[in-house]
């Protein structure tokens, strides 16, 4: 059986550039039922907040779930430091 040999390789972990990351609320204010409006997705969190700022003032709700998403890149580290750490 030949013998294999698995070596750690270190990555740095950083959000992708290429890619704009996505912000959105939903408002979950309610006693029974969540209210359930939602801001729709957005590249920045300035508009989604103007949409909370908005919601508040029309219907008095108070409390939303905001979600951001973005996408990530995993890169092996330089050679450099990967031949200080051994």
């Amino acid at each position: 059986m030949p013998r294999r040999t698995f070596r750690y390789v270190p990555f740095t972990i950083s959000q992708d550039r290429t890619a704009e990351p996505e912000y959105e609320a939903r408002c979950v204010s309610g006693d029974e039922t969540e209210c359930g409006a939602e801001s729709g997705t957005h590249h920045a969190p300035g508009p989604v907040e103007e949409w909370q700022r908005k919601h508040t003032q029309e219907t008095g709700h108070r409390r939303y779930r905001r979600n951001f998403g973005d996408y990530a890149v995993l890169q092996p580290a330089p050679y450099e430091a990967i031949k200080e750490k051994t």
